[in-house]
């Protein structure tokens, strides 16, 4: 698996540190804020296929199920509430979702960072847009993700987007606990992570503070664990606490019903913007070995960029209505029907907030957490790219090389969650395999443009069809600013 290996040399983090602290008591206040004066770490325990309550996973796909989405949700606003006392988080890590392949199959751990990503709409981030360092701050309602690998070209240093990864023997988490207590901030830290993931980290804490008693065996998703350790000062070392909430939480186990329904979009036409397009090429010499029997439809991530520049990896809080509402807006659009889902790996690093707006690089989770609520909603398999990045300048032949020419691919029908301004050069790269297409040149996609949905068809033969005339049908200007409340 390729590492992403940009150097963020503005917020790069110094090597792990030993955690000097001493003993702390653990105790039970379910309901109670934790202090802003203290370090909180926060551990969020989400399903895996070996621990888990029933009806939150699904044991074929390694997805969560709708009540396991449910839960999701209404854990997000008991962290944000009765935890966080209605405060900002300070920082928000989960696992890279390929550490932790499950099943024969090898599905990633998305549940892990699809449990988490309600909770990091209801904070809020404050960035710079397009003007760089000097230019005026926004503040949006969305978060970063840390899920992250980390670059081995620097050895055992924490960068400001690196996650976690799943095992138990990490020294990858060791260096992320141990830098973030090295800098003594206090906050709030959620870790949103398997029960295996959460332990661990928890063991490693307990190696510092000795007085911990931590839980010895897993208890349930309602269980919410906080380590708060009493930052350390010149006169006095710092101690530690374990604090267990019970959230309580009833999920249902239909799928999510939004508070209010989102406003249609017309799809386009003759007069919109984007126009219409169909472009076709027939079979030859030059494309022996594409697939055949081929469909995929390729979507933009949701709503991302409040102000120009504006990024932070996530989408924003507006993207929360299109996510969850996608599974009843395609519902009965997309013949044939999707048969497994695709993303870029959300643990792949965003370059281009560094050079655009002056922001830090960030974990690039938008894409897949898209069409994440898609996936649980239809149970269908999820799988990511990570064979290649998506940032490198061979990433729409890659792109082709991977879905088009790949004989697993043929019969198949995918529903892909990519970066919009990278699907006009994917589909110049395979017309670039064709001998005399109908044009030489796909469209750009308009930058305001999150709805639209681009279909590929390859027919028996392996000729190719492309088209804009389908859309997801949600009114992207007319979709709120916060979250939906669950």
């Amino acid at each position: 698996m390729k590492r992403f290996t940009v150097v963020c040399s503005l917020f790069l983090m110094i090597a792990l540190t030993l955690l000097a602290g001493c003993g702390g008591s653990s105790s039970s206040a379910p309901g109670n804020a934790l202090s802003a004066d203290n370090i909180n770490l926060i551990f969020v325990v989400t399903p895996d296929l070996v621990y888990n309550t029933p009806g939150d996973i699904q044991p074929d796909t390694a997805n969560l199920t709708s009540q396991g989405l449910n839960r999701s949700l209404q854990m997000a606003t008991y962290l944000k509430q009765q935890l966080l006392g209605g405060q900002n988080v300070t920082r928000i890590f989960t696992i890279q979702p390929m550490s932790h392949l499950q099943t024969a199959n090898n599905y990633p751990d998305m549940a892990a960072i699809t449990y988490i990503q309600q909770f990091a709409m209801l904070n809020q981030v404050t960035l710079t847009g397009a003007g760089g360092y000097n230019s005026p701050l926004y503040t949006g309602n969305s978060f970063p993700l840390n899920a992250s690998y980390a670059d081995p070209a620097l050895g055992q240093q924490a960068l400001p987007y690196q996650g976690l990864e799943f095992s138990a023997t990490s020294v990858n988490n060791k260096v992320v606990l141990g830098t973030l207590l090295y800098f003594n901030i206090p906050g709030f830290y959620v870790f949103s992570a398997p029960w295996e993931t959460i332990n661990s980290l928890m063991a490693e804490l307990k190696t510092q503070y000795t007085n911990l008693t931590l839980p010895t065996a897993f208890t349930g998703p309602n269980q919410v664990y906080a380590i708060s350790i009493k930052p350390k000062t010149a006169t006095t070392a710092a101690s530690a606490s374990l604090i267990t909430f019970n959230s309580k939480l009833s999920p249902s186990a239909s799928y999510p019903v939004l508070p209010a329904p989102v406003a249609s979009a017309a799809c386009p036409g003759a007069t919109t913007t984007p126009a219409l397009f169909n472009i076709t090429a027939s079979a030859g010499a030059a494309t022996t070995g594409i697939n055949t029997n081929q469909t995929m439809y390729l979507i933009r991530h949701a709503e991302a960029h409040p102000w120009s520049g504006w990024d932070d990896g996530n989408y924003v809080a507006a993207g929360q209505w299109r996510a969850l509402a996608l599974p009843n807006a395609l519902k009965d659009k997309l013949n044939p029907v999707p048969s497994m889902v695709y993303s870029i790996d959300p643990a792949q690093v965003y370059p281009g907030a560094l050079t655009i707006a002056g922001n830090s690089n960030f974990s690039y989770v938008r894409p897949a957490l898209t069409v994440a609520p898609y996936a649980i909603a239809n149970n269908l398999p999820y799988y990511l790219v990570s064979e290649f990045e998506l940032f490198d300048a061979t990433s729409p032949a890659d792109t082709v090389q991977y879905f088009f020419f790949n004989p697993q691919f043929t019969g198949k029908t995918i529903l892909l969650a990519w970066e919009h301004a990278h699907f006009p050069p994917i589909i110049d790269a395979l017309l670039g395999k064709y001998p005399s297409p109908s044009s030489s040149k796909a469209p750009s996609w308009p930058g305001a443009d999150y709805d639209t949905i681009w279909t590929v068809k390859l027919d028996a033969q392996g000729n190719l069809t492309v088209h804009n005339a389908l859309c997801e049908g949600i009114d992207s200007a007319k979709l709120p600013v916060t979250a939906p409340q669950f």
